[in-house]
């Protein structure tokens, strides 16, 4: 009989050894899900849903107003002058595809004229900028609450890679012609298209045939949007950015 019970007595000690095991697991990943999963959603008394006290309507608010507090500053700063061409996180260099162009010709005593294309470039982006804010401000009102969430609980820069996502196409097709229209205004396409010209002429050179249009474009587009990643990583980490109710009930949430 004693040496029955002998054998018993480990068998339980493993089953209730087993069963704290589980039960630590368990408790482990319910406080997983409790650090990456939004709360459980409620109803309020006007049949909207929401997380805890914070409905979805006040959520999308939220990131709606964040992200065009970000374009504004962002396409204001972008806008003024020197916003581009003294701003080493977005000034636009001469085209890397010819950056063999502005070499040479600095060596031919062109200088001078290299670095006024370089200015002209960069004060068309500037010029450009004035004109980008309503096309940014458009693009916020298709998110769903699916994508609210998703950069809620994202990246610092999740709003921003949102809009690249979804807006760059529309931005680089409406930006085309106010760029041109810019480069043109402030003598950008004629610094540069003299400038390959000569190049051009020098013997034994390969041709440049750069799109200035297209290279413009989509740099003033990238530049843009660092501006807007930089405010919208402020207003997540810098409580004094958060300059509404709203925006300290969202982002202001553990």
């Amino acid at each position: 009989m004693n040496y029955r019970r002998f054998l018993v007595l480990p068998a339980v000690l493993l089953g209730l050894q087993l069963s704290a095991s589980a039960q630590i697991k368990l408790s482990k990943l319910g406080d997983i899900l409790k650090t990456t999963l939004p709360k459980t959603t409620t109803t309020s008394p006007t049949g909207s849903t929401g997380t805890g006290s914070l409905t979805q309507q006040e959520a999308a608010q939220g990131l709606r107003e964040a992200l065009s507090q970000g374009i504004s500053k962002g396409t204001d700063q972008a806008s003024k002058q020197d916003g581009f061409y003294l701003n080493r996180l977005i000034r636009i260099p001469f085209p890397a595809d010819a950056q063999r162009v502005a070499t040479t010709l600095r060596k031919l005593g062109l200088g001078s004229q290299v670095d006024k294309f370089e200015l002209s470039l960069n004060r068309g982006a500037e010029d450009a900028a004035k004109s980008a804010k309503p096309i940014f401000l458009a693009a916020i009102k298709s998110l769903t609450f699916k994508d609210v969430w998703g950069i809620l609980t994202g990246e610092k820069d999740a709003a921003t890679n949102y809009l690249k996502r979804t807006t760059t196409e529309q931005l680089t097709t409406a930006f085309r012609p106010i760029i041109q229209q810019s480069l043109d205004k402030v003598g950008a396409t004629k610094y540069y298209t003299d400038l390959t010209t000569r190049y051009n002429r020098i013997p034994l050179v390969t041709p440049v045939q750069t799109d200035l249009n297209q290279y413009a474009t989509g740099k003033a587009i990238d530049g843009l949007f660092t501006l807007v990643a930089q405010e919208e990583a402020n207003i997540r980490e810098n409580p004094v950015a958060r300059t509404t109710d709203i925006l300290k009930r969202v982002f202001g949430r553990k």
